[in-house]
């Protein structure tokens, strides 16, 4: 293992899309504490650079791999089908109108029953988009599809912010 190897085998679990979040956390757990700069606070500046520099990189794993979203987006990207959520904005057809609806229904909504009734709906369209990724990518190994529903779920993200300050206006 060095700074350059990929997070999944920085943490030492399965390239995959589903992951055991306690396992994950305990294991970025112990790397902190093998790594943590203090441990080397005696020792020669080199060593105490090195140890800055596998903290930052742990971080910087563990920060991607927690997150659902990013950590499909770092498997896509690992495969050969990177995000560009910034060039590629297509998205299916069906998606853009369902878009459309969510964008009205917001701008409609001006009641707390109706902006939580928007938000639970939001909610199941992320936790359905998850249970896409996963299978797009731990059994179908469809990188290239998994790449455009994570665009998706990037606009669902967004949008559930939206919904939340709302809800926080109210």
């Amino acid at each position: 293992m060095n700074l350059q190897s990929n997070d999944f085998a920085l943490f030492d679990i399965p390239v995959q899309f589903t992951q055991d979040h306690t396992a994950m956390q305990t294991r970025w757990q112990a790397l902190q504490r093998e790594a943590h700069p203090d441990r080397f606070a005696a020792q020669a500046g080199a060593a105490q650079r090195l140890a800055m520099q596998w903290s930052v990189r742990i971080n910087e794993a563990w920060a991607r791999l927690k997150d659902p979203l990013k950590r499909a987006a770092y498997l896509c990207e690992l495969h050969g089908a990177p995000i560009q959520a910034e060039n590629n904005t297509a998205m299916p057809g069906a998606f853009l109108v369902q878009q459309m609806e969510w964008r009205e229904a917001l701008d409609d909504a001006h009641s707390p029953a109706a902006l939580e009734a928007l938000n639970t709906e939001v909610l199941q369209a992320r936790r359905d988009g998850l249970a896409a990724c996963a299978r797009l990518l731990d059994e179908a190994h469809d990188y290239a599809a998994a790449a455009q529903q994570v665009r998706a779920l990037m606009f669902i993200e967004r949008f559930a912010r939206d919904v939340d300050d709302a809800i926080d206006r109210l």
